[in-house]
């Protein structure tokens, strides 16, 4: 039956679809399902559904006595072919990150093919022979006494298991759980029996709200100027990223180990120490990045601060000295060696700041008991006031690591930025302010101050806003409004209607007559604005870029 042919290719479609949003969620079911409640009626159980079933049951217990079974096959393939051919919902002519098939993956995606497959078989068997473990089943029919319906039944129940697709998925992921845990908990001891082997080894742990990745990638420019230095690439920053690195990259000639350790629940901290324990613990900030899962600020200074808590005892403890919340944690690591690294906070300072498109330029500051002991010229490509805290967070590493305040000035000229994190760019003559990783509060009025900066050329920003903000999401993105507007931008692409509403109405309150605002529904769209928009040396700012889960 051909409505059973485009049904099945459907559930085929929702079916890659679905895992596709369960791993962009990291394989967290609770995160996965506030996802499907926010997608209830758009992704999950669509009108198509409730339309096709209604369709159903008024050809069966309505028309039946008019229509033969032949016919009325031949409507419902009609209205199948309407509602179900196709499967643009499901599949976008562009993804941002595709379904990637690990090995976690094919596990779960094989256990989900049979969950389905199973239904789908008992569905049609019953269909096709109406009898059920043996037992005849029969719907009554008002066209004759008693017939099987089989038409019917076949096309409700694959309805019944294209609609359920999302939620096979929950009981795949639950299923394969303690299976997934025993796999994890292989590879951790794996990673440790191996540091355990490398007793000279020395690892730095880099945590904060935001800044790791950066600092990191800082850090490893200015330590492999002297030593061996083995690094997480990008933002692995999860127990199993980690232990990757260590099982599949970590060699014995490496004399250190950078690892950049994430959070997003209470206890994440722990769980990455009791994996590599830190010789030197780096905090760069705590902020309101990640708020949706820890709750509330305070909860996230007390996760970043585990990192303190679990240093080697003896160890060395490098700290913000320009966050007060950070600055604190001094006082839970009292046998550390601690040096603070700030603005206008610390042992190591920076001073006479300045950017323009070639990157950003100040004063290194190396302080003893309140007097300059040593200062360096610091040149850099990188972007952003952030960035030259991140760089003496890095500097105080490698001060520690006895490297020269000459060879760090040297490194610095050489640091390249990270990808998508206020990453300078310049294409057919336009200039480029990449910032779309994961935006916060602090970063995107940086971002702005930076795009506000540019003498040159028309002012350009496109942003989704920013999410993972709890109950201040609206709050913080009403601000940002209000700074976009302040800033005196040429144009401003909103990209999402309903995710970018607050930021709408923070413009408005500052600008109420403003009309050089567009809301568009992509990335993609916002592009094509640009295309017939921009020209030769205007500045761009993509502020953040929502992963598809949030595509509205």
């Amino acid at each position: 039956m051909l409505s059973s042919l485009i049904l099945l290719k459907h559930s085929w479609y929702r079916f890659s679809y679905f895992l596709q949003m369960f791993q962009q969620h990291g394989y967290k079911l609770n995160e996965f399902y506030h996802w499907i409640i926010r997608n209830f009626y758009n992704r999950v159980i669509v009108a198509e559904h409730f339309l096709i079933v209604i369709v159903i049951f008024s050809l069966l217990f309505f028309l039946s006595e008019r229509l033969t079974i032949t016919a009325a096959t031949l409507i419902l393939s009609l209205f199948t072919i309407f509602w179900f051919g196709s499967t643009s919902r499901y599949k976008p002519d562009k993804d941002k990150k595709p379904l990637v098939y690990t090995a976690r993956m094919k596990r779960l995606a094989g256990t989900l093919a049979v969950i389905f497959l199973l239904f789908a078989y008992i569905v049609i068997d019953l269909s096709f022979t109406g009898r059920f473990l043996n037992t005849p089943i029969v719907i009554r029919d008002t066209g004759s006494a008693l017939m099987i319906a089989e038409p019917y039944f076949l096309l409700f129940g694959l309805i019944i298991a294209d609609m359920s697709v999302p939620f096979f998925l929950f009981l795949a992921a639950l299923l394969m759980k303690p299976v997934e845990s025993r796999v994890h908990n292989r590879f951790k001891k794996k990673a440790r029996k191996k540091l355990a082997g490398l007793p000279d080894l020395k690892v730095i742990a880099i945590t904060g709200s935001y800044g790791k990745t950066s600092t990191k990638y800082m850090i490893h420019s200015l330590l492999r100027e002297r030593y061996n230095v083995c690094m997480t690439p990008g933002s692995y920053n999860t127990p199993m990223g980690i232990c990757k690195v260590i099982n599949n990259d970590l060699e014995a000639r490496h004399q250190i180990l950078l690892l950049e350790m994430g959070a997003r629940y209470e206890g994440n901290i722990k769980e990455l120490c009791n994996i590599a324990k830190p010789d030197v613990a780096v905090i760069t900030n705590v902020g309101k990045a990640h708020l949706e899962t820890f709750g509330s600020r305070e909860t996230i200074i007390k996760e970043k601060s585990t990192l303190a808590k679990e240093l080697k005892p003896g160890g060395i403890l490098v700290l913000n000295g320009d966050d007060e919340h950070v600055a604190a944690m001094a006082d839970l690591s009292p046998d550390s060696d601690v040096i603070f690294a700030g603005i206008g906070q610390g042992s190591i300072r920076a001073s006479d700041i300045t950017y323009n498109e070639n990157g950003t330029s100040f004063i290194l500051k190396w302080h003893r008991n309140n007097e300059i002991v040593n200062e360096q010229q610091i040149n850099m490509k990188l972007l952003g006031f952030h960035n030259v805290q991140n760089f003496l967070l890095a500097a105080a590493v490698a001060h520690k690591f006895e490297i020269r305040p000459g060879t760090i000035a040297h490194a610095a000229e050489r640091i390249e930025p990270v990808e998508h994190r206020l990453e300078l760019k310049r294409r057919n003559g336009l200039i480029i302010i990449d910032d779309a990783f994961n935006s916060n509060p602090t970063g995107a009025k940086n971002a702005l101050d930076i795009l506000a900066s540019f003498t040159t050329g028309r002012k350009i920003i496109i942003t989704p806003g920013m999410i993972e903000l709890g109950d201040l999401q609206d709050t913080e993105n009403q601000k940002f409004g209000r700074l976009i507007a302040e800033a005196g931008l040429d144009l401003i692409i909103l990209v999402g209607k309903e995710q970018t509403d607050p930021i709408l109405k923070g413009i408005k309150n500052i600008k109420p007559d403003a009309n050089n605002i567009h809301v568009v529904s992509s990335l993609f769209e916002a592009n094509d604005i640009i295309k017939d928009y921009a020209r030769e040396g205007d500045v761009i700012l993509y502020e953040n870029d929502l992963p598809d889960t949030y595509n509205e």
